[in-house]
């Protein structure tokens, strides 16, 4: 059977992030992607100009189509851009459970622009978190869903701690902003496991929350257990930050097709 993962976000024009970049990562995985958008957004490598929310019913006559169709063996969120949205995706998930689902709480762009609007940040807590297999706040993200301060590897784990009380099932801290070496925290309410990797100093960084959660997601549909998954997810999005060619004026795409790449090179 042919893997196939789904991805739950916003359209990036460029081509850096979003759905494109995840459906980038699910063919370097060699899974077939299948997408549900839930905004059109007008940016590039230096920033967002502008955003258009499809409609809540849309967004779930597009879900309904795919998984009428083809068996998604795990699918991710990304930016789900506002209240409506949320509520509807939330209310067919629960109806339609999928097998994995990784939840990119996409909130702020790598450049500083607002993706979701802060009011709908009570529904993504108390509606998408109890659905996810994995959740995946950075460091920002995180204070923003716990309300606390997470500026450390400690905190990273408490922050794991309450996201767990909220209702995930499992949850990746992502410490890509913090100093020095560039760790994960991972937190299943068993068990704690950090993912480490050398920080690599690039501006070719956009995307790189789509891509990994992708990377995951792939993992997952591939029959991987989700440690494994995310262990070869990281390594992964390490090398593709490692293997970034510069495009675009701003913050450049990670190279997603890595992999690919490296069999041409064999």
């Amino acid at each position: 059977m042919v893997p196939i993962a789904l991805t739950i976000a916003g359209s990036d024009c460029s081509g850096g992030a979003g759905i494109q970049a995840d459906l980038a990562t699910f063919a370097a995985f060699k899974v077939y992607g299948a997408s549900v958008i839930t905004a059109l957004t007008a940016q590039n490598t230096t920033g967002v100009r502008a955003i258009f929310e499809v409609s809540p019913d849309f967004v779930a006559r597009q879900l309904d189509a795919v998984l009428d169709d083809l068996e998604v063996g795990a699918a991710k969120t990304g930016m789900l851009a506002g209240t409506a949205i949320i509520e509807t995706l939330a209310d067919r998930l629960r109806a339609r459970p999928l097998r994995h689902l990784v939840v990119d709480p996409v909130m702020v762009a790598a450049s500083g622009d607002l993706l979701l609007d802060p009011a709908a940040t009570v529904s993504m807590r108390n509606l998408m978190l109890p659905l996810a297999t994995l959740l995946t706040p950075n460091l920002r993200e995180a204070e923003v869903l716990t309300g606390r301060a997470v500026t450390t590897v400690a905190e990273m784990r408490d922050a794991a701690r309450a996201l767990i009380d909220l209702g995930a099932r499992a949850v990746l801290v992502k410490g890509g902003h913090l100093g020095g070496e560039a760790i994960d925290v991972f937190f299943d309410g068993h068990r704690f496991d950090e993912f480490g990797a050398a920080r690599i100093q690039s501006r070719n960084t956009h995307g790189t929350g789509c891509t990994l959660s992708a990377a995951i997601a792939a993992g997952l549909a591939l029959g991987n257990q989700l440690e494994a998954a995310i262990g070869t997810a990281k390594n992964y999005i390490t090398t593709a930050i490692r293997m970034a060619r510069d495009i675009g004026h701003g913050r450049g795409p990670v190279n997603h097709f890595v992999p690919i790449d490296e069999e041409v090179r064999r």
